[in-house]
């Protein structure tokens, strides 16, 4: 954590609006306090902020967070104003300025926007402003959100290739228990990311005014390491956390990157939410995508699900139901359903062409298992 340079922090609604009663301005003045403190030390600092919504709630009177997307919407719309302002006017108190960028999955999904948002937020760390980044909640539906903002603060992490994602939330760390029912709950200090027993412990969900849960936070630890990103679950309550974190202190629980970053491209690949389609593939294909390196032959799909176009991101998914990769398919779905089961050089003669003799070229796909 001492060597982490660039770091994605995200702060939760139950902390930004104290429990969902406004904007608690004097929490936010902290963190901006503490990041200004990272700042001068060399340090970079990108901040996924939640609140909108459930600062939108109160400015409207509503006590539970609706379900009806437009309400959502409205709520959002509202909030941002709010938002922007505190963060704003409490950066400023430190001579720093923000910026606010809205994303939405389908700005991450297009090659194009997310080098693009790629490009934007680096210039902006590089000219000294702190990203301020919220989920365009909107314009999004429900097809196309991240669902939570733990998601989009990994999805940010792999974007930028931060060292560290830090979610600050109102508990101490994830827990060996529910520590609110059980007392002899024990902290979890250190662990990898990606374990499946974490996913178990983890559990449950979110307050009404915020989505998420802890079970959100893991996978989000998860998401992160595939850029080789550690991650740490810390009470935003805590005082000077993120100082005291990037001084090397251990505070709540550190989820370890046990594989090396991605390559960029199979990166964007790997942190679509969304895919175009399904590749039911047979135990052989499975097994040389896994440990040979291959590429994905047509003759090793036993099923196509869903409508894409050539160049849509696609599941690859193994007999037992376990999506094992994603990648850029050479062939639409239905020349995909044409040439399931059948040899390359069998392609030219059913299709009348043949475009690639690779459904997935291994150079345009990446593991997940």
């Amino acid at each position: 954590m001492k060597e982490a340079r660039r770091f994605v922090v995200k702060v939760g609604s139950t902390l930004v609006t104290n429990r969902g009663a406004g904007l608690d301005a004097s929490a936010i003045a902290r963190w901006a306090g503490q990041i200004a403190t990272l700042r001068r030390s060399g340090k970079e600092v990108v901040l996924v902020s939640s609140g909108a919504i459930a600062e939108g709630m109160q400015r409207l009177g509503w006590t539970r967070r609706p379900h009806a997307m437009h309400e959502l919407q409205a709520a959002a719309a509202v909030g941002q104003m709010g938002l922007v302002q505190v963060y704003e006017s409490c950066f400023r108190q430190h001579g720093l300025h923000t910026a606010q960028v809205l994303l939405t999955h389908a700005d991450l999904a297009d090659r194009e926007r997310y080098l693009n948002a790629r490009s934007t937020l680096l210039t902006l760390l590089r000219l000294g402003i702190v990203p301020v980044i919220n989920e365009n909640d909107t314009v999004v539906t429900d097809e196309i959100r991240f669902g939570d903002n733990d998601t989009l603060g990994a999805l940010v992490t792999n974007l930028v290739e931060a060292d560290c994602l830090v979610i600050l939330t109102d508990q101490q760390g994830l827990y060996s228990d529910d520590p609110r029912r059980n007392p002899e709950a024990t902290l979890i200090q250190k662990a990898q990311a990606g374990e499946p027993r974490l996913e178990e412990l983890a559990g449950g969900t979110g307050s009404t005014i915020a989505k998420g849960g802890m079970l959100t936070k893991v996978l989000a630890a998860k998401r992160a390491a595939r850029s080789g990103a550690q991650t740490v679950i810390a009470s935003g309550r805590e005082p000077d956390v993120l100082v005291r974190l990037a001084e090397g202190e251990a505070l709540g629980t550190l989820l370890t990157a046990r594989t090396t970053p991605l390559a960029a491209r199979k990166q964007w690949l790997a942190d679509h939410l969304q895919v175009a389609g399904r590749l039911g593939l047979d135990a052989g294909a499975a097994k040389a995508l896994l440990s040979g390196g291959k590429s994905l032959l047509s003759i090793g799909v036993k099923r196509v699900e869903g409508e894409f176009e050539r160049g849509g991101v696609v599941a690859c998914v193994s007999p037992e139901g376990a999506e094992i990769a994603r990648g850029l398919v050479n062939y639409s779905a239905q020349e995909s359903r044409r040439i399931a089961g059948r040899a390359s050089n069998e392609i030219e003669a059913i299709l009348g062409y043949v475009d690639e003799p690779e459904l997935i070229h291994r150079d345009n796909l990446v593991l997940l298992s």
